[in-house]
């Protein structure tokens, strides 16, 4: 063992180098070399410098250091390692031992002077599969394997999102690739109170079963990993944060109801479903222009077909000026054809597969930004779709057969690795959405970046980014599945996750019928199985839509999107029919939840939160709420219990005859209310409750504090309806209102309320704070209101100074608004 000049502890232990570094109280990092290489370059990007000296000691067989918070025990024969807390001696993990096998690095060039592409018209997009690739040996490197020895009830999360619906990874296998419906983070967190966040940018592979517990990294420099630890869930997310990039606010609009669907073909179509939501008075905030925008023949051009968008620029204006916004879906990927592409080709900076740019060069990523702001910035468009960023598919996104986990992981990998430096696999998306948001901040710093991504990696949450889940197919089964993909997604230390709200393919084996080209295709697709064949026209695809818009309502994106059948609300019924009536309560609900879920935004912006959580983060010591991947906390307050079931139809107009009802779990050590009826429960038991088709089942922690808004179309309208908060009694509560400008970037210097408000339950006194700005749709000046459970109600003026207001006697005196 020795201590090297910055601090670091070095120790040669069964048969490789280990480093140790203290990086913050809470974080130490480890890597692992062989043979005598040096350190090399952090493929995540992280750069945090060491903060103090490890303390340390030796005897003959172990050495023990640590930081003051972990303590670890590291066996210098076998090189096993155990980590604990330092001040209980409470244990953490143990690593059972480590294995870096050298191996060669290959680079891949095209044969001769003559490029062999089949070019292939998929529904994944256009895609480049080149014929004449040799492989050359650049370098060696490592592929690596880290074993340990798990506790014997510990449960793992996070890896972030694949699409076998896996709550809990113990006993499972878990392969980590980039590709539609999959977003690898290699980061996991235990309930054990620690995380592990590897610096590792190749493919991974979570193992545990009978073969061992271990993690499998296919190409490495070397083995590097920072061990987190954190008394709860949210200290640990940030821990990831802090090593890898916060997330900046994103637009105030993007937490409204944005509409999407595969596609809108015309600028006058678009104008055309924005008016009609203004016209029905429906809240709406953005809309979406999916693919083919391009002049026929020239996929991925970021240039318009004119005959189509004749005058972009006029139809974005006449939209801002109804307060809708504009998301446009983009490519990395682009045919030969087009103008775009050409000018990437020129300069020499495509891969490999002569179709994607090169994002991990500067260069690339300056030139793609030129060709978005051309006629899409310029035009005023607000928002990004960054489409197929993985951005290979590889052959297994054919055929009617899914093939088996181990052979996909293969096949598309190995797609990966023919354009990629294998030891940056998995980093495509990541960089890609870097280029955006450095390039956008550079152009303009009054409109945030909004990037609704498919795929991305450990450290895309700095860029502005919202990922989807992709092409997922309608059932329930799916439907089911994606909420436990969404919590372990944002238990990976990225806070904002959404999908394809009715899922994306609707009906099976539509390929026939689809206008990307490939209907010339005969055979059936394995991924395209939605499971009602008549669409929005089946009352049992009704129903699933209208359960999953409830369920996304309570997520940090709320989209609709699917091909296959239309979208749009009066596609569903008219004002008095069950279903568009249910929709419209749905959208409601979530403009009238807007003040307290853009305060949930500022949190993870000031302060590392995640919004969309798993009872670990709040119920930690209630086993059964541990184990749900059913339900999540929306915030501190609400706990949400989506309706997963069928209750009024099978497929093809088939009705049910079921109780509308839906059983409930509601945590241990509190007590709860219903959203809707108010109705109090102790907390620690199952509840059955109402759920008719326009109600998901809420409920609001004792002692909450929910401010809302009442009469929104719009997240930046300015109403002249009082202002809400809704006191859940029983408990003293606090809250943090949230205001700012709703776009720009002016709150990174301290331009923004953070509003203290508080209830003492005991005095039934609510207290709220000062503020320091006045905002468009600040609370300053503006008459509020106050709900109590018990249902008192009180109106008072908030002139931006502390006011308390007492609901038992009289009422507080304020200025007038």
């Amino acid at each position: 063992m020795s201590e090297n000049n910055s601090g670091a502890v070095v120790i040669e232990a069964g048969g490789v180098t280990l480093t140790y570094r203290n990086i913050a109280s809470d974080i130490i990092h480890c890597s692992c070399r062989k043979d005598g290489r040096k350190q090399v370059a952090s493929p995540l990007g992280i750069q945090l410098p060491e903060q103090g000296k490890l303390d340390y000691e030796s005897t003959e067989s172990f050495c023990l250091l640590g930081n003051g918070r972990m303590s670890v025990k590291v066996d210098i024969r076998t090189g096993a390692v155990c980590w604990t807390l330092a001040d209980t001696g409470k244990l953490l993990f143990e690593e059972a031992g480590r294995e870096l096998e050298e191996i060669p690095v290959f680079r891949y060039t095209v044969s001769g002077d003559n490029l062999d592409v089949s070019r292939v018209k998929t529904v994944d997009g256009e895609r480049n599969f080149v014929n004449n690739l040799v492989s050359q040996k650049v370098r060696t490197a490592y592929r690596g394997k880290l074993y340990f020895k798990w506790q014997e009830k510990e449960r793992i999360h996070g890896l972030g999102q694949g699409e076998e619906g896996i709550y809990n990874y113990r006993g499972t296998t878990q392969y980590l690739y980039q590709h539609n419906m999959r977003t690898p983070i290699p980061f996991f967190v235990s309930d054990q109170g620690y995380g592990i966040l590897f610096d590792c940018g190749s493919l991974m592979t979570f193992n545990d079963d009978c073969r061992g517990s271990y993690v499998c990294f296919d190409t490495i420099d070397q083995l590097s990993y920072y061990i987190i630890q954190g008394n709860n869930l949210d200290e640990i997310m940030s821990g990831v944060r802090k090593l890898t990039g916060q997330a900046p606010m994103l637009p105030k609009w993007s937490f409204g109801y944005i509409q999407s669907k595969e596609a809108y073909h015309t600028q006058e179509e678009l104008l055309a479903v924005a008016n009609e939501y203004r016209k029905r008075k429906i809240p709406i905030d953005g809309i979406v222009q999916d693919w083919n925008t391009w002049e026929d023949g020239k996929w991925g051009n970021k240039i318009l077909d004119k005959t189509r968008y004749p005058d972009f620029q006029a139809a974005v204006e006449e939209l801002h000026r109804k307060h809708v916004h504009v998301m446009v879906s983009v490519w990395p990927n682009m045919s030969s054809d087009g103008e775009n592409y050409q000018e990437f080709k020129k300069e020499k900076l495509l891969l490999n597969d002569f179709s994607t740019y090169d994002a991990f060069n500067p260069k690339g990523r300056n030139m793609y930004w030129k060709q978005l702001e051309q006629e899409l910035f310029s035009a005023g468009v607000d928002a990004w779709w960054c489409d197929s960023t993985e951005p290979f598919s590889g052959p297994d996104w054919r055929g009617s057969y899914k093939k088996e986990p181990w052979e996909r992981y293969l096949i598309v990998g190995e797609e990966h690795k023919k354009y990629l430096d294998p030891g940056e696999a998995n980093l495509y998306g990541a960089v890609h959405a870097r280029g955006i948001y450095e390039n956008q901040r550079n152009s303009c710093q009054d409109k945030r970046v909004l990037n609704l991504t498919r795929s991305g990696y450990a450290g895309s949450q700095a860029y502005g980014t919202v990922l989807w889940s992709g092409d997922i197919c309608a059932t329930w089964e799916t439907f089911r599945k994606q909420i436990r993909e969404g919590l372990n997604f944002c238990m990976s230390g990225h806070p904002y996750w959404t999908l394809d709200a009715g899922g994306f393919f609707v009906v099976k084996d539509n390929w026939k019928k689809r206008g990307c080209g490939c209907h010339n295709d005969p055979e059936p697709k394995w991924f395209w199985q939605g499971g009602y064949e008549l669409g929005v026209e089946d009352g049992a695809y009704r129903e699933l839509y209208v359960r999953w818009m409830q369920f996304s309502a309570f997520l940090p994106m709320f989209r609709s999107h699917g091909t296959d059948t239309p979208r749009e609300i009066w596609n569903f019924g008219e004002p008095g029919t069950m279903f568009y009536d249910a929709l419209e309560k749905c959208i409601r609900l979530r403009y009238q939840l807007l003040p307290y879920t853009y305060s949930l935004a500022g949190k993870v912006a000031l302060n590392d939160y995640t919004m969309f959580r798993s009872l670990l983060f709040d119920f930690p010591e209630d086993e059964t709420a541990c184990e749900l991947g059913s339900q999540f906390m929306y915030g501190d307050s609400l706990l949400v219990c989506p309706v997963t079931e069928p209750m009024y139809y099978e497929p093809e107009n088939c009705s049910l005859e079921m109780k509308k009802q839906w059983n409930c779990y509601l945590p241990s050590g509190v007590n709860w209310y219903d959203f809707q009826s108010g109705e109090k429960y102790e907390g620690g038991q199952w509840v059955t409750v109402e759920a008719i088709l326009d109600r998901i089942p809420v409920f609001v922690r004792e002692g909450g504090i929910i401010p809302m808004e009442q009469g929104l179309e719009y997240t930046l309208e300015a109403v002249n309806t009082p202002f809400e908060f809704h006191i859940y009694e029983g408990k003293d509560g606090v809250f943090e209102l949230y205001e700012d400008a709703g776009d720009g970037y002016e709150y990174e210097s301290g331009t923004y309320n953070l509003i203290p408000v508080s209830w003492n339950d005991a005095e039934k006194e609510l207290c709220v704070g000062e503020s320091s700005f006045v905002f468009d749709q600040s609370i300053s000046g503006r008459i509020c209101v106050v709900h109590t459970s018990s249902g008192i109600t009180k109106t008072f003026c908030y002139n931006g100074k502390e006011i308390k207001v007492k609901m038992q006697a009289i009422d507080s005196e304020g200025e007038t608004c």
